[in-house]
């Protein structure tokens, strides 16, 4: 499918930024998946959702990014009991949807094992593929609609993650965290990723959690390299103050607010014909309600998502 009136997939924006936003501490060992752990976070969560529903989006994001095993162990979760925290985040996402009348799709996040934005901490083939494996599985028993792996930093944890999904059928979109030169942070070009995914059978590939700059050149290289709809959520935080790629637990204000984002987004959904679009950490409701008035009925012809 397509967007509303043929214009690219709208997915939603952060929920992090948004659970920050809202007063909820969002650090190790729980992150996100603080958001689960009691039926007022619960309600917080699917209010988010809400939001993001009502500013256009076609696509919301369970919060499942950190619910793979090796994330809860570190919580605290026993193994008999992990598999809940997988089931409510989708369910959470599921009824938002309902309420809406089922027009909205309902995607599961897949994150590194480890940590977005340190390759040298990606595991070993076997741990991959058995921890992806699970994760992928609980998923499937939940009902998503997409499996959104994303913030990927190497391709040899994409692939893992992406062949956990397609395995078994699963609409399966895979989006890279990139560097400069259209380089994922461990060095490989994003091009010779996405072929890689591609060839796994991935459904669309992306760039998340990137700079507007950074996401510019990566979309190039995926343009010229994907037979396949590409797309883009890019990270529009404030971080001049900041380390990079180092989490904070607090509301970082946004470089780019709804207007200049939607004008972005909307650029690149025409110079690249994208057939995916949306937002990362900083992205807002309002961002997202921003993007859908400005995309309208515009389409990107060649990239659009089908299914």
């Amino acid at each position: 499918m397509t967007g509303a009136a043929g214009a690219p997939l709208l997915l939603d924006g952060g929920m992090a930024t948004e659970l920050q936003r809202a007063g909820l501490s969002v650090t190790a060992p729980w992150w996100t998946t603080a958001a689960l752990r009691d039926e007022a976070s619960r309600r917080l969560l699917r209010e988010v959702h809400a939001a993001y529903v009502a500013a256009g989006a076609d696509v919301l994001t369970a919060n499942t990014f950190r619910t793979n095993l090796r994330a809860l162990e570190r919580a605290g979760v026993a193994v008999d009991a992990a598999v809940t925290y997988v089931r409510n985040a989708v369910a959470d996402a599921r009824a938002v949807s309902e309420a809406a009348g089922g027009r909205v799709l309902v995607a599961a996040s897949v994150a590194p094992l480890e940590d977005c934005y340190q390759p040298s901490l990606v595991p070993d083939d076997h741990t991959l593929r058995t921890e992806h494996d699970w994760h992928v599985g609980a998923l499937a028993d939940a009902g998503v609609d997409i499996v959104l792996v994303e913030t990927m930093n190497t391709s040899r944890e994409a692939l893992a993650a992406a062949q956990a999904a397609t395995r078994r059928g699963l609409r399966t979109f895979v989006s890279f965290v990139c560097g400069d030169g259209a380089r994922l942070l461990s060095g490989e070009s994003v091009a010779e990723a996405a072929r890689r995914v591609e060839d796994a059978g991935c459904a669309a590939v992306l760039v998340n959690c990137t700079t507007p700059e950074r996401c510019d050149a990566a979309l190039a290289a995926l343009a010229d390299a994907c037979a396949g709809p590409i797309g883009c959520y890019p990270n529009v935080e404030d971080r001049s103050s900041l380390p990079e790629n180092v989490p904070v637990d607090r509301y970082v204000p946004v470089r780019d607010g709804p207007a200049g984002f939607a004008r972005t987004a909307s650029d690149w959904a025409q110079r690249y014909q994208l057939g995916v679009l949306g937002g990362c950490c900083g992205t807002t409701p309002e961002h997202i309600e921003a993007l859908a008035a400005r995309l309208g009925g515009r389409h990107a012809p060649g990239r659009v998502v089908t299914g």
